[in-house]
């Protein structure tokens, strides 16, 4: 699968990241009503900062999502915007039940890892996405 070309003034490109985060200390806590809002969630904030997200997957303590991007995009800023925005909402929404399991009210690790998906790749990173939590 050819990735999307995108152009600019001056320039084309094609930028896509696998980006994997998890709870704070590896709570189970996304349950599929969670995992369901969270994704809602996401793809509000990758709309309203012009990126997308071509795949997403929530297991219970961690997330994995396919980002498409532009090359003005700053990934820290991306990655606050994504987690920070996330959390707060998730928290106001689902509250009395996450606070319960996390110490300290925090929903996410701070930490995350990022790769560059080429075309190569990315058909193996879409699969490898959407088969997490299912058993083989």
């Amino acid at each position: 699968m050819a990735s999307e070309m995108h152009g600019g003034r001056g320039y084309v490109y094609c930028l896509r990241y696998q980006v994997v985060w998890c709870v704070k200390n590896r709570h189970k806590v996304l349950t599929e009503e969670i995992a369901a809002e969270l994704e809602n969630i996401l793809r509000k904030i990758a709309n309203d900062n012009k990126f997308s997200i071509l795949e997403f997957k929530a297991d219970k303590d961690y997330v994995r999502i396919l980002i498409d991007c532009s090359p003005q995009q700053f990934i820290p800023d991306m990655m606050k915007a994504i987690k920070g925005v996330s959390a707060r909402i998730l928290m106001k929404k689902f509250g009395g039940g996450l606070r319960q399991k996390l110490w300290g009210g925090h929903l996410w690790n701070p930490s995350y890892f990022i790769s560059t998906v080429s075309d190569n790749t990315e058909e193996q990173v879409r699969k490898y996405i959407q088969s997490q939590g299912k058993k083989h």
